[in-house]
């Protein structure tokens, strides 16, 4: 299998002129896929300006032509499952089938309460995921499916036209909860991305997922694992102290995992690590940027990471 390399660029902080200009950057320098992510405002960060995850990736498909785009991960209870399939289906056909999908249970409850949207406790909102990855599959695949669910029901809602891909644009799943996300992932995900906060777990995490599979009888190996992680890149290394201490100041603290997981070096140090990483099971990598994705680190790695890795 390959292994797919990817850039998480979170809008935050930068002038859509800025963000647009680094994702058409990476789409020229033939960087595989470029992620989002799904906050109302960036957590902790209420005055520092963003831009909506949906209508982002839906503009960055009108100005780019190969790259793939996505969200790491969406929240669940922003929208309704339904208008997001709806929505998943048009970005599908508007980028001409290069739409990752990705779905999370929600993560940060204060964006919840400042927009009087309800934030249940995790075995509900693990619930409610469960359940809105059963309608959104079935409105990718079925023309007028059915649901009578406890959190959601569709009533031979008509779902036309079809994903561009199919069956369906990739689902992928993010989190590592071993008791309530691990399962869903089992149960509904293409792809399931270890999130910054679980690389360092990440062998007891896998023996968790495919147990889990194996218990409701899923090959382990139809399930892909990707792992989005903090990156410190440069050329020489006599650069490589100030660019940990760089990423130590914008990703600090064990959510970012950049001292457990993270990786810092020049193309040939990561490459390595990406291999070692792979060796474990897992075949895609989404960056956090250490200077946020300047034209010098996004041509690093496009041109000495992704070529070397990609390669069978």
């Amino acid at each position: 299998m390959t292994i797919d390399v990817g850039v998480y660029l979170p809008q935050v902080g930068l002038a859509w002129d800025e963000l647009r200009a680094r994702v058409v950057a990476c789409d020229r320098l033939g960087i595989p896929s470029v992620w989002f992510m799904d906050h109302l405002h960036p957590p902790t960060l209420p005055a520092v300006p963003s831009f909506e995850a949906w209508t982002t990736a839906t503009a960055l498909a009108a100005v780019t032509e190969r790259i793939r785009l996505g969200h790491l991960v969406l929240a669940n209870g922003l929208r309704h499952p339904a208008l997001l399939a709806k929505m998943a289906i048009t970005l599908d056909h508007v980028s001409g089938g290069r739409l990752d999908l990705g779905l999370g249970s929600g993560s940060y409850a204060p964006e919840f309460a400042h927009v009087g949207l309800d934030f249940p406790a995790a075995a509900e909102r693990a619930a409610r995921l469960d359940e809105a990855l059963h309608v959104i599959r079935r409105l990718f695949t079925e023309e007028a499916p059915s649901f009578d669910g406890r959190y959601y029901r569709l009533a031979a809602a008509p779902s036309l036209p079809r994903p561009v891909q199919r069956p369906h644009p990739p689902i992928h799943v993010g989190g590592a909860g071993e008791k309530r996300t691990l399962p869903v992932v089992a149960r509904h995900a293409d792809v399931w991305n270890c999130p910054t906060y679980a690389l360092a777990d990440l062998p007891r995490k896998l023996d968790v997922l495919a147990a889990e599979c194996r218990r409701i009888g899923r090959d382990p190996a139809s399930l892909r694992v990707t792992e989005e992680a903090v990156l410190a890149l440069v050329a020489e290394r006599r650069k490589i102290a100030e660019a940990r201490a760089l990423a130590e100041r914008r990703f600090p603290g064990p959510g970012w995992g950049f001292a457990a997981g993270g990786y810092c070096g020049t193309p040939d140090d990561v490459v390595a690590r990406i291999r070692e990483r792979a060796a474990l099971g897992v075949r895609g990598f989404v960056f956090f940027l250490h200077d946020r994705g300047t034209p010098e680190t996004l041509r690093l790695l496009a041109e000495e990471v992704v070529p070397a890795v990609r390669t069978p």
